[in-house]
């Protein structure tokens, strides 16, 4: 059965930092484009950032630019989110995707491009 499951969200103050995981099962990751995206309430799903299962290349969009770094571990079969300088606005329920998306493609960051998707996990920036 193919699988992804994200873990590590959670509570914390701006500024704080969180790591999250995808982790997948019933298939291998290596080939595939991993996109994480997250869906504030009542605003619509928001692609954050993805990283290339051909070449590894990465894309982020603007508002997590040089705060956010998406890495993977192949031998893990896991994708990592690292997320620091957290603020307010990254409250928001986070997914992850797996998609056969050229690296050409990567900056569309756009849902239909990804086939299995996680439930999503729950990161909360507050006070």
């Amino acid at each position: 059965q193919v699988q992804l499951v994200e873990s590590g969200g959670g509570l914390v103050q701006p500024g704080g930092s969180l790591r999250l995981s995808c982790a997948a099962s019933g298939f291998t990751l290596d080939y595939y484009t991993i996109g994480w995206f997250r869906q504030a309430p009542g605003k619509e799903r928001e692609g954050v950032s993805c990283i290339s299962g051909s070449d590894r290349s990465t894309y982020y969009t603007d508002s997590v630019k040089g705060r956010f770094t998406i890495s993977r571990d192949d031998a893990k079969n896991t994708v990592y989110l690292h997320m620091n300088s957290l603020k307010p606005e990254d409250t928001a329920v986070y997914y992850c995707a797996a998609g056969l998306v050229p690296p050409l493609h990567l900056f569309r960051l756009r849902g239909g491009d990804y086939d299995y998707w996680g439930q999503g996990t729950q990161v909360t920036v507050s006070s």
